[in-house]
């Protein structure tokens, strides 16, 4: 046996060869692993930056393609070329005020339109006299202050003044107001009182306060788009819907919230309130236009609408709302969202206030190629007999939470002696996956603010939300956008075959595939309240009408207006 000493040297050499052996093994293994990762980095600096075969099978996937590993390997020079392509255009600002070398009109071949302009029917004088309080007037219609304002019984100072209370007393509860434009608003009456007072009155807008989305640019005055990322935007010039309606006389009182980049009610503020509901946002994306013009804090606003922008506040808030044509009113100096699909219209408290705003703001400006050159005879006595009305059978059928009130309108219309004939929406083509115009349309105008990653200021981050929808549209092929608005062209000739029947058509507000449809195709629609759900807020009825035919969309929806008093019902605010 080896002596006690003997064996604990064994022992301590032993463990010390060990030891070396574990040191060497760990040196041996952080030497394998520096040589993995470093591989790694090499392999990502010469290789990780240039599209494999790899990297187009995993696209296949998000296209919804397959492909051969042949014909992958053919294509790989010609993607990597492209992506040399992407980054040298990157390089190009381009800021969000310039449309694509391509453009959309809504009119097919054979088509022709009215080109005689009428004289314009203004509303007869009514004998209106002056309240006691001012602030009586809050809610009435432009019909009923222009007479006041002209026969100087009321000035616009004093509308204007009242106004400018209102929108501090409740615009903060409400959420709607993003700047208040009181010194321009008051040297704006003013004018507009001196000039009234020497007998040069320039129609019924003169000295009528309004509001307006803040996408619209205002020379000097803060325009915002409701994001962050824009708030610091001082224009250097008016958009031409603001300066036609300073030309028309018109009292900038306020720019008004829109749901952030014009989706929804929620902007980098706040959420924007229904005024009949102060637990439920106004809905948008015209929110703050909505919710101002239906709790009496403006005259009339202005709005814009690519998909539901105009209808949808307009029905959560209960006041009268115009979508026009495609191509009726420029949108030059407004943010662009969707250069295919944008439409800038009035909301108002009633469907005459919306033929008074329409009137001054459409027609080309030079600015703006969309344009047409068409008339807008408005007549509010126009014969119902001379025109043809539908109803979108299906939809008035159909379960809904708005059914009575919906299926009450038919009823009222017959009542007005309207003969009412069935009318149904194409059905052979898909709807709803046509959104992808939109999709692609407003990544590519938000471009330079997801690439920036600048998007990570926007007040909503889920999954419905611009965001979100910009990255998701990168990988929307340019192919699939171009076969997407073929298909838009056959459902514009289907829609123009179905519309031969008819001049105007009336639907639930409520039908997704009708908003999207007509939206696609350029229709102009009119909406009106016509009653309240179970929670007490509005609900409302959507009029649709031929190409450029405002006219008679607004004068049938005037009838059912007219026969009715949901609009003269007003919310009880809160401060």
């Amino acid at each position: 046996m080896p002596k006690r000493g003997t064996k604990r040297k064994e022992t301590r050499r032993s463990l010390k060869s060990k030891g070396s052996s574990g040191l060497g093994l760990l040196l041996v293994l952080a030497a394998a692993a520096m040589l993995v990762v470093g591989g790694a980095f090499a392999l990502y600096f010469i290789k990780g930056k240039k599209i494999d075969t790899e990297d187009i099978a995993a696209a296949e996937k998000i296209n919804g393609l397959r492909f051969t590993h042949k014909e992958r390997k053919l294509m790989v020079e010609d993607l990597r070329e492209n992506a040399d392509a992407y980054a040298k255009l990157r390089q190009v600002k381009i800021a969000n005020s310039v449309p694509p070398a391509v453009g959309f009109y809504p009119v097919l071949p054979g088509m022709s339109f009215d080109h005689d302009k009428r004289p314009y029917a203004f509303p007869e004088a009514a004998a209106v006299e002056r309240p006691s309080n001012i602030e009586d007037l809050a809610f009435a219609p432009v019909t009923t202050l222009a007479p006041l304002i002209r026969s100087r019984k009321v000035t616009s100072t004093e509308l204007t003044t009242m106004y400018l209370a209102r929108l501090k007393r409740y615009g903060p509860r409400l959420e709607c107001v993003i700047t208040l434009t009181e010194d321009l608003a008051l040297a704006q009456a003013k004018r507009a009182d001196e000039e009234i007072a020497a007998g040069s009155y320039r129609g019924p807008l003169h000295g009528i306060p309004y509001g307006a989305k803040d996408l619209l640019a205002t020379k000097g005055i803060r325009t915002t788009w409701g994001s962050k990322p824009y708030i610091d935007q001082f224009p250097d010039h008016n958009a031409t819907v603001i300066e036609r309606l300073e030309q028309a006389g018109a009292v900038l009182v306020a720019k008004l919230t829109l749901g952030e980049l014009a989706w929804g009610d929620v902007w980098y503020g706040g959420k924007t309130r229904n005024p009949w509901n102060y637990e439920q946002g106004s809905s948008g994306s015209s929110a703050g236009s909505a919710s101002s013009t239906g709790a009496g804090l403006v005259g009339f606003a202005i709005g814009t609408e690519t998909w539901g922008s105009i209808i949808s506040p307009s029905t959560r808030c209960g006041v009268a709302g115009l979508r026009p044509t495609y191509g009726r009113v420029s949108r030059a100096g407004a943010m662009a969202l969707s250069w295919s699909m944008d439409k800038i219209g009035p909301i108002c408290r009633s469907v005459e206030d919306c033929a008074l705003v329409f009137e001054a703001i459409y027609g080309p400006d030079g600015k703006e190629l969309s344009v047409v050159d068409l008339p807008f005879n408005w007549d509010p006595a126009a014969d119902l007999k001379t025109i043809r009305v539908g109803y979108l059978k299906k939809a008035f059928e159909e379960e809904s939470k708005t059914k009575k009130n919906d299926q009450a309108v038919l009823d009222v219309l017959r009542s007005a002696g309207i003969e009412l004939v069935p009318f149904e929406l194409p059905a052979d083509l898909p709807i709803q996956p046509l959104a992808t115009v939109l999709s692609v349309e407003a990544a590519a105008a938000f471009d330079e603010l997801t690439r920036s990653n600048r998007d990570d200021l926007m007040a909503r981050q889920e999954r419905n939300a611009w965001p979100n929808a910009f990255r998701g549209a990168r990988f929307i092929p340019a192919v699939e956008y171009i076969q997407a608005n073929r298909v838009r062209t056959l459902l514009m000739e289907e829609m123009a075959e179905r519309m031969k029947a008819v001049d105007v058509y009336v639907a639930p507000s409520s039908d997704d595939d009708n908003g999207l449809l007509t939206n696609l195709t350029g229709h102009p629609a009119v909406v009106v309240p016509n009653g309240f759900d179970e929670t007490g807020s509005p609900t409302s009825i959507s009029f649709i009408g031929g190409l450029y035919e405002e006219a008679k969309t607004l004068r049938v929806a005037l009838a059912y207006e007219q026969a009715t008093d949901f609009h003269t019902k007003h919310p009880v605010l809160k401060e």
